[in-house]
């Protein structure tokens, strides 16, 4: 059967090789232009998380939904994801060089400063809906790991409100990533 834009999605669904040979074909431009745009600084992990992106798609088909955005920006929302892992997996990467066994920490800082930047450009960008207080909660609690307690502590809120303000965040964030199409949280 010959994939087309109306039966591409049922023939992934049923792990028809046609289905993804018509995704790579339509939507490979728009999802490296994504990838390139995350992973500027690594252009030789391009081809490796388009890999990964496909692989997503193909496993992941099930979870998308017709009703809560197109095809397009739900792959996008794969396509930036995996380049957010990419850039996750690179920085652990560059942070210990091992040389005949020996761990030794790594020199090239200036790719690990880009792959930090950006991924903080991309926390910014996510957590922008928020109020800024909410912001501050969500960076300290999830970025910086600290504790609740003192979280709460240093902001003058009860722990309970805390986890309140975290819950609702949350809420909102997915409702956010939702409605662009970027993931489903």
């Amino acid at each position: 059967m010959k994939a087309n834009e109306k039966n591409f999605i049922s023939l992934i669904r049923r792990k028809k090789e046609e289905g993804i040979l018509y995704v790579i074909e339509t939507y490979s431009g728009y999802l490296r232009a994504i990838v390139c745009r995350r992973l500027y600084a690594l252009p030789d992990r391009v081809d490796e998380c388009m890999n990964d992106i496909f692989l997503g798609i193909w496993k992941n088909i099930d979870s998308f939904d017709a009703s809560r955005g197109s095809f397009k920006n739900w792959a996008g929302g794969i396509a930036r994801l995996q380049a957010i892992d990419c850039l996750r997996r690179a920085s652990r990467e560059l942070s210990v060089a091992s040389l005949d066994g020996l761990e030794i920490p790594a020199e090239d800082t200036s790719l690990l400063a880009l792959i930090e930047q950006e991924l903080s450009e991309e926390t910014q960008a996510l957590l922008s809906c928020l109020a800024p207080k909410d912001q501050e909660l969500f960076l300290r609690i999830y970025a910086r790991e600290e504790e609740p307690h003192q979280v709460s502590r240093d902001m003058g809120l009860t722990v309970n409100s805390l986890y309140v303000r975290l819950f609702r965040g949350k809420k909102k964030l997915r409702m956010m990533a939702e409605k662009e199409g970027r993931c489903h949280l």
